[in-house]
Formats: structure tokens, sequence, C-alpha cells
């Protein structure tokens, strides 16, 4: 886990960020215990206020569950809900980008179309 000190994403956010960015690579596992907030303060040098902060925001997106008296948890249904929401988020705010910048370089749909096909069938080689 790291985070980017001249990032102007607020450190809470990319401790979040980072977490999902484990539940997705398969690191944390749906139904195990999710890093503490005392482990993550320790081991990125932060306020542990800062990573009780990015904990939370996930337990607000219901992909961590808090469970009195034991670790905090990855929810059985997290990965299909953090992908679920990139795919509304993260990934409608690049293709919003992406046309607009085709738009203004005067590409045709059909030729970005084809790029990002192609670009597609690239990465799965």
């Amino acid at each position: 886990m790291k985070i980017d000190e001249n990032s102007l994403t607020p450190i809470y956010v990319q401790i979040a960020d980072s977490i999902e960015e484990d539940i997705l690579n398969d690191k944390l596992m749906e139904g195990n215990a999710c890093y503490s907030q005392l482990m993550i303060a320790k081991e990125l040098k932060v306020n542990p206020a800062t990573a009780a902060k990015g904990i939370n925001l996930l337990v607000g997106h219901e992909i961590l569950e808090k469970q009195r008296g034991q670790a905090m948890t990855i929810a059985a249904d997290a990965k299909s809900k953090i992908i679920e929401r990139k795919k509304k988020t993260d990934f409608k705010d690049k293709i919003e980008e992406l046309v607009k910048l085709a738009k203004r370089l005067h590409v045709s749909e059909e030729y970005l179309q084809n790029q990002i096909s192609k670009t597609f069938e690239e990465s799965e080689r």
C-alpha cells in the first residue's frame, strides 16, 4: 500500500482506493479481515484517524463490514460492488474525457471505436 503525498487526492481517499485495488487484485479476499487502521497508519506513517477515515469511507460504500469486537472484514459482495461503482464513475469519467479529446482533435466516432477495439485486442495478447 502506497500513498502519493504530492497528490491532490486526500490521503484517506488514497487509502480507500488502495484497499479497493487489493480487493480487485485478490490480495484481500471477501469474507476475510481487512488491514487494521493501526497497521495502515504505521505502514504509511499517517495519523490513525486518517487511516480510520479511509476505512470508514469503505464501510459507507458497504465494501467493509464492522463486526463488534472483531477486525473489519471484506463484505461478501465487495468486489462486484467496487466494479459496478467504478463502471458508473471512474470508467464513465475516462470515456467522457476521451470523447472530449477526440472531438477537439476532430477524430471521428468510427476511428475512436476502432482504436478502442484495437487496443482492447492488443491488451489480451
